[in-house]
């Protein structure tokens, strides 16, 4: 007795089974057999696809990052060469550990402790670019440090950070990253006291097609990631006003991730 094998309605194989004599009882049985190995098959065939897609995507999150940031880090260093060639020689080290990382192929995860080094070569370029007018200062409990989060969750709002804190400003800027260990969870911030934002403007940001938020990765790409990941009780927060800087606050379950 022969019994198709069909994924999404297309015949990929044949279960075949033997016997003396063929009974209505070997039939269900074979029947049943069959559909089952047909649901396995397009259960696998809808986890390939899926990650082809998160492989798509993260080869598009890479593509994405800022090539004004690029354009600027390598221009900072290139004013260094001949003032400072020990201090550009160090910038130039620190650029190629964050394209290192940034351009890796990685998996969809990594650990809070890699993502914070990404965040601090970052750092270190954009204070070498805007010098004491950049304040910055990383608290992290270092319990946190191996929990697995999405690759390049924190970099993005590090750089909307800059990016909207230091805009339009004479004086200098502070940006504040903070990760606290909250039980089952890692709880994290970046706050930059800049001019802040009208919250219905920050709600749009996170509203936006994530493929049209401009150069760089942006919030609405971090958002609809950790939705989708963790589930819509996970998206970012955003906590601004007009005059009040800006306050990201994101949220990672310490769960450990087959993915990773």
């Amino acid at each position: 007795m022969a019994v198709p094998l069909t994924v999404d309605g297309t015949v990929v194989g044949v279960l075949t089974a033997f016997d003396g004599e063929v009974s209505a009882a070997l039939v269900r049985t074979v029947s049943e057999v069959g559909r089952w190995v047909s649901g396995q098959l397009e259960l696998a065939e809808l986890d390939a696809s899926r990650r082809r897609a998160m492989e798509a995507e993260m080869r598009a999150l890479r593509a994405q990052i800022s090539p004004h940031f690029v354009y600027n880090a390598l221009t900072t260093i290139a004013s260094f060469v001949r003032t400072n060639p020990k201090r550009a020689r160090e910038l130039l080290l620190d650029f190629a550990d964050f394209s290192r990382y940034a351009l890796r192929r990685a998996h969809d995860f990594t650990t809070l402790a890699d993502e914070l080094t990404c965040v601090d070569r970052y750092l270190l370029l954009e204070r070498a670019r805007f010098g004491d007018k950049l304040r910055f200062s990383m608290q992290v409990a270092p319990e946190v440090l191996p929990v697995p989060v999405p690759f390049l969750c924190l970099q993005p709002l590090v750089e909307n950070a800059i990016k909207h804190g230091m805009a339009g400003r004479g004086g200098p800027g502070e940006v504040r990253v903070v990760v606290r260990d909250a039980g089952p969870e890692a709880h994290i911030t970046v706050e930059d006291d800049g001019a802040g934002m009208d919250p219905e403007c920050a709600r749009r940001m996170l509203d936006e097609d994530p493929a049209r938020e401009g150069s760089g990765i942006g919030l609405a790409n971090v958002d609809l990631r950790m939705r989708q990941i963790y589930g819509d009780g996970y998206g970012l927060v955003v906590e601004t006003a007009l005059g009040a800087g800006t306050k990201v606050r994101l949220r990672v379950p310490k769960t450990q991730l087959s993915s990773l």
